[in-house]
């Protein structure tokens, strides 16, 4: 189904009903249940802010096609992730594969001296099994899976790790942790200084959630043959490799960068919005390596994201609107959201890197950004 050979948008979001089988009324009447979001999502609330939805698509993973809705207000964003599906589909689709990692929380204790520092370290390391029962006290839905900790003079962190199922379950282990730091301190007399100590990694970007990973980790790859570089991409495969390792490699090193790719915040934002996923999270999601090949005349290419914060149930996934945006994906589990996403993060890279290599980006943002 061709979605821009229609020229209005309730043609539009008919058609896209009528292809996937789902009622999309809050997507085109852009309502909001006050009641439900003013006491669940949003305090001291007076309206909604509005951005403009759209779907790109269909992008083939293994042998299902997905459709992907994009909340955005940057012009050319849907057009561009939605030539780089092109691309993905008529190559034989992405190859993905997501694993859950876990959510954390990381306090921080204040010890009197190295010897305290020691038994709160022997204690952490030797109650993991009483500290997952204290967890599951709090949900049926949440199991600690991992415990790690360091320390830095009197500071001692530690870093819980849940599974969480398919919600991204920060207040859950919100939660769990703060029930586990209370037996914690009860049983040792030291005193957590902040239950968050920016050892979870949690809405910032950082090396430590690269190397063990956040939320669900997740890769996707595909190889595309020079016929549909030419045809879709207009670009062949040394061209747009040469984009990618002086920009993504070089030009990330060389300026710092924890990410070495091209646009992922752009599309982890688009499709975390239209979702209902927490906007802040697009922070640790946008780090994340692009990798090319050249094989011959074809093109390899593959995302690595380790840090997908992400739910299908809970926090903004129930809001009529973010909820209809979720079968618009149609992913049944948490895992097969993340999947998604990282196709559409290759996607984006695919289309960005290919339209530098051919020097359309200004003419596609000209056309696209500013209508002309």
């Amino acid at each position: 189904m061709n979605i821009r050979s229609y020229t209005s948008v309730a043609d539009r979001r008919k058609a896209l009903e009528k292809e996937l089988r789902v009622d999309l009324g809050h997507v085109g009447s852009f309502t909001l249940d006050e009641s439900v979001a003013s006491s669940r999502n949003c305090e001291n609330m007076i309206g909604a802010a509005q951005i403009p939805m759209g779907v790109a698509g269909p992008l083939l993973i293994g042998n299902k096609k997905y459709y992907l809705p994009l909340a955005t207000t940057e012009g050319a964003l849907v057009a561009s992730v939605s030539r780089g599906c092109k691309a993905i589909t008529e190559s034989g689709g992405a190859s993905v594969l997501a694993v859950r990692v876990g959510a954390t929380r990381g306090p921080v204790f204040k010890v009197k001296n190295m010897e305290e520092n020691s038994r709160l370290f022997e204690f952490v390391m030797s109650h993991k099994v009483k500290f997952n029962q204290i967890a599951k006290t709090t949900s049926g839905h949440i199991s600690l899976t991992n415990v790690e900790t360091n320390s830095v003079g009197l500071y001692r962190f530690v870093r819980f790790t849940f599974d969480t199922r398919d919600a991204m379950g920060l207040n859950m282990v919100t939660f769990a942790t703060q029930k586990i730091v209370t037996f914690i301190e009860s049983q040792l007399h030291i005193p957590c200084v902040s239950l968050a100590g920016n050892y979870d990694v949690d809405k910032k970007p950082s090396w430590l959630n690269i190397i063990y990973g956040r939320g669900t980790e997740a890769w996707a790859e595909v190889i595309i043959p020079a016929t549909i570089l030419q045809a879709v991409l207009k670009t062949t495969a040394q061209r747009l490799y040469d984009v990618w390792i002086a920009k993504c490699m070089i030009g990330s090193a060389l300026s710092g960068s924890m990410g070495f790719n091209a646009q992922y915040a752009n599309i982890i934002a688009a499709i975390f919005i239209a979702t209902g996923q927490d906007p802040a999270h697009v922070a640790e999601g946008s780090v994340g390596i692009t990798t090319a090949d050249v094989k011959g005349k074809d093109l390899y290419m593959s995302v690595y994201l380790p840090d997908l914060m992400v739910g299908t149930v809970g926090g903004g996934t129930g809001l009529a609107t973010q909820k209809e945006a979720l079968s618009i994906v149609g992913a049944k589990t948490s895992q097969e959201f993340a999947e998604v996403v990282a196709g559409a993060a290759l996607a984006g890279e695919i289309s960005l890197l290919a339209s530098l290599s051919e020097g359309t980006l200004a003419r596609a943002h000209e056309r696209y950004g500013r209508n002309r």
